[in-house]
């Protein structure tokens, strides 16, 4: 399953990474977002869903939308659904009820039981007295279970948004 998963995050990135230019299309001033196919539309649905639970501090309905085997890769670690339950959840849920992030691209296919959303965004504001203003990126693989999707895994990455320098 591992192997499985690790492949299709590299298809994933790789897909990314291969998407037209053309396919951008313009949101809320100079912000760009990437079609998403028709068929990841549900997937992308649970997607917002999941960080909407997470908004909300429900980290009940946010663990239901993850697989049981459900595996994530945040700050160099990994974490299983159990291990992320219990330790990161309840604290990503505080980051997002405390925190504003602005998605300013998406892109996502699916394709029979598989669909990977990738989006980047912008997160602001401030998270245990400290300024947050960060730009993230995140992939999602998900599984079609029985008519719906739930999510099998996920990839977070941030880095401080970097400061326009004069000397640029």
């Amino acid at each position: 399953m591992r192997s499985a998963i690790l492949g299709l995050a590299g298809l994933a990135a790789l897909a990314f990474l291969a998407s037209p230019a053309s396919a951008h299309e313009s949101i809320a001033g100079t912000a760009q977002r990437a079609a998403l196919s028709p068929a990841a539309r549900d997937a992308a649905a649970v997607v917002d869903a999941f960080h909407a639970a997470l908004r909300r501090g429900d980290t009940r309905a946010a663990a239901t939308l993850l697989t049981d085997d459900a595996l994530v890769f945040e700050a160099g670690g990994a974490e299983r659904k159990a291990e992320y339950a219990a330790h990161h959840l309840p604290a990503d849920a505080e980051f997002s009820k405390a925190v504003a992030t602005v998605v300013t691209r998406r892109t996502g296919h699916a394709a029979g039981a598989f669909a990977w959303i990738a989006t980047e965004g912008r997160a602001t504001g401030t998270y245990k007295g400290k300024a947050v203003d960060s730009l993230m990126t995140e992939t999602m693989i998900l599984r079609r279970v029985g008519q719906g999707w739930r999510i099998v895994h996920i990839h977070w990455s941030s880095a401080a948004k970097r400061q326009p320098n004069s000397t640029d």
